[in-house]
């Protein structure tokens, strides 16, 4: 958005941005007019309207209160929830939307949690002043007529134009009382590409510690958030710069310590971000990946706990991928990731370096049947987003080599799609079942089974399908090397 643009045409380009949704504005604002309600539309979705990127999301504040507007909405609404009634909001679906009515609040905090002593307030000036900042506490009066009044006692508009985020409060209250406030500042900068005020930077950096006071679920969805926002880099320069990083992902920074063996860069932090913003440019048009985002952001964590200065005068991190699969585990275990996520995020690190040690011991850089089944069995899913992080993980600022570099992975891709025409790389499994393995053997269910599956599984990837009779051979002869030893 042009700076350049006079909050006058911001005015306007939010009235045309709520015009699109009229009818149902109108709907909703009559039934609140009638009942001898306000009814406004505010925060995110005023910002966004003024930005002109109105969603299907709105949230609306009014001096209802929630049993209130639970009656006035139940006849009209597609779906009704209360998963946030105890805060004042209601939650209902219409038309494929989804609207959040919230009673105007008061809150105050006691600067310990962050769960605020709910207080319905009176006045929309007292809702709005202890809103997170000032681009988010605007308001637009919606009545029988559809969007009214454009109201802005903060200063929101002035905030949007110079693209800012400032808090309405000091932002020692606003940060007090909310922490989360502060990594939510991360993700606007990357959400929206504002920057920070000077004020709100210089108290962030003071009261970051004060984070650990929120749960990591809440954190994890700020981090999320911030990671899937148009520039996640300054994001998450912004939380490492003034010490958030240090509360909830203390090894980001910690990257900062660690050079990169080929100097290529300032630090591995900085070639962090750079594989970052590479991935990102690799994703599918509009589909953002965070699982590929959190990989290329977390690949080389395990950077700084395996190096190791050579004799050379050179650097080597041996072993990091192993090193820093297990510290992405622990780190979104801690933050109470998903299983799966945390299995593919972990399994991608582990895997990024894979491709460097495939090539044929005789020189030719012909990718062995073998190697290249054993890569794709181990990716399984993950197939296409190591494709990507690989190809972002190359850097390097010597045009020769990165050519070199992406040539050897058009090779290894190449015969993937050769292998691929042949067998089901996706489904390698050995070529007798479990079945099959117990009556060529005689033997019942149990661990044996589950050995000579292994063994036969080794063989697949090693020499690709066999026939029944292959198959059978090498299972015998696997059982009778076991007998006599």
């Amino acid at each position: 958005m042009p700076e350049a643009m006079s909050e006058d045409e911001l005015r306007i380009r939010a009235a045309v941005e709520l015009n699109r949704q009229a009818p149902l504005l109108r709907d909703i604002g009559a039934r609140f007019a009638a009942a001898g309600h306000q009814l406004y539309l505010v925060g995110g979705s005023v910002r966004d309207a003024v930005l002109g990127r109105l969603t299907t999301d709105l949230d609306f504040t009014t001096d209802a209160r929630p049993d209130v507007v639970q009656a006035l909405m139940r006849p009209w609404a597609d779906a009704l929830w209360d998963t946030g009634i105890d805060f004042g909001t209601v939650g209902i679906g219409k038309a494929g939307m989804r609207l959040e009515i919230t009673t105007f609040r008061a809150d105050s905090y006691d600067q310990v949690s962050r769960n605020p002593q709910v207080r319905y307030g009176d006045r929309l000036e007292d809702d709005l002043v202890r809103r997170d900042f000032t681009a988010n506490a605007m308001a637009v009066r919606i009545t029988a007529d559809g969007p009214g009044d454009f109201l802005d006692p903060l200063g929101g508009l002035t905030a949007v134009r110079h693209r800012l985020l400032d808090t309405p409060a000091a932002p020692e209250i606003s940060f007090g009382d909310d922490p989360l406030r502060m990594l939510r500042a991360a993700r606007f900068v990357s959400q929206l590409e504002f920057t920070v005020a000077d004020r709100a930077r210089e108290a962030i950096v003071a009261m970051a510690p004060q984070l650990a006071r929120i749960t990591v679920e809440r954190v994890a969805v700020e981090l999320d958030k911030m990671l899937l926002g148009a520039d996640p880099v300054a994001g998450i320069d912004l939380m490492v710069q003034t010490g958030l990083g240090d509360v909830v992902l203390p090894e980001i920074g910690g990257m900062r310590m660690a050079i990169d063996e080929h100097h290529q860069h300032k630090d591995v932090y900085q070639h962090s971000l750079t594989v970052l913003r590479q991935a990102i440019d690799l994703e599918e048009p509009q589909q953002s990946d965070l699982v590929l985002r959190w990989a290329a952001l977390l690949h080389d964590i395990g950077k700084p706990a395996t190096r190791r200065h050579e004799s050379d005068g050179g650097v080597s991190f041996h072993h990091h991928e192993v090193v820093g699969a297990k510290m992405v585990r622990k780190r979104m275990r801690a933050l109470k990731y998903s299983k799966q996520m945390v299995d593919d995020v972990s399994q991608l690190v582990y895997l990024h370096l894979r491709f460097h040690g495939y090539a044929h011991a005789d020189g030719t850089g012909r990718w062995t049947d073998s190697a290249v089944r054993r890569y794709v069995t181990d990716a399984g899913p993950l197939l296409p987003q190591l494709h990507k992080l690989v190809r972002a993980d190359c850097t390097t600022r010597n045009k020769r080599r990165a050519a070199r570099l992406q040539a050897n992975y058009d090779s290894l891709e190449e015969r993937i799609a050769e292998l691929s025409a042949k067998e089901d790389l996706a489904r390698v499994r050995p070529d007798l079942d479990g079945n099959a393995i117990m009556q060529i053997l005689g033997i019942p269910a149990g661990p044996l089974v589950g050995q000579a599956w292994n063994h036969l599984k080794e063989l697949r990837l090693d020499r690709g399908p066999m026939s029944p009779e292959e198959a059978t051979a090498e299972l015998l002869q696997w059982w009778s090397a076991r007998d006599t030893d």
